[in-house]
């Protein structure tokens, strides 16, 4: 069982915990209609569905994960408009497309090979549609990004790189996406709750203090990027 399934539940309570903030920004930042069909990739405990589930018509959250899966479908009967399936961002189930927006929030820097997540967004989204992205920005300086990722991936052994805004850009340009909008978030952190989120104890804890950012709070930037899947030419 992967760290993030031991933490199932503490998953939860946060992604609950901060559901009314995370709706309020994705009301601001993506403007739903209310009409929209929604993926939400890589899930987790559902933060991204259950925030965006009231202002949209239906969601569907995608999770390899199935523990995961599990935690979050415990809150799924207070949103009927969210459905679950089990999967890779990889090589999305064949069963889902013709999304209005497709979601991957805080995702890409567990993936390894992070370009055929982005393809795939883009292969479910409808022409015209949106895709949103949103992740930890590494440093543009390779040994400050060297010493962020060492950080995160004794933190979590599924961590696998955090791009920089550069790298982010470059894939949505190789997937001809255009960026209707992108903000850069500065998010507060706390290290101890944050090693507590990825169920890092032990040995592995102290060895991720000892990598981690000076000071027991610290703060990084996310950057939140809107992007548009061209429409089919007349």
């Amino acid at each position: 069982m992967s760290r993030f399934a031991q933490a199932a539940a503490r998953m939860a309570e946060v992604e609950q915990s901060r559901r009314e903030e995370l709706r309020a920004r994705l009301l601001r930042f993506v403007s739903p209609r209310g009409g929209e069909r929604v993926l939400d990739a890589g899930t987790g405990a559902g933060a991204v569905a259950f925030a965006i589930a009231p202002l949209v018509a239906e969601v569907v959250a995608v999770d390899a994960e199935p523990a995961l899966l599990a935690q979050a479908r415990q809150t799924a009967a207070e949103f009927p408009n969210v459905s679950f399936v089990e999967g890779d961002l990889t090589k999305l189930p064949s069963t889902i497309g013709g999304f209005d927006l497709a979601c991957c929030v805080r995702v890409l820097h567990h993936i390894a090979r992070p370009e055929l997540a982005v393809a795939e967004l883009v292969r479910v989204t409808r022409p015209g549609g949106l895709v949103l992205v949103v992740d930890q920005l590494a440093s543009v300086d390779p040994l400050l990004a060297l010493e962020l990722n060492r950080f995160e991936e004794a933190r979590d052994p599924s961590h696998t790189r955090t791009l920089a805004d550069v790298d982010l850009r470059s894939l949505f340009e190789a997937n001809n996406l255009v960026l209707r909008r992108a903000e850069v978030v500065r998010e507060r952190r706390e290290l101890e709750p944050y090693l507590d989120l990825a169920g890092c104890e032990g040995e592995a804890r102290e060895r991720a203090r000892g990598l981690a950012p000076a000071g027991p709070v610290y703060t990084v930037e996310l950057g939140w990027y809107l992007l548009a899947k061209a429409s089919i030419s007349a």
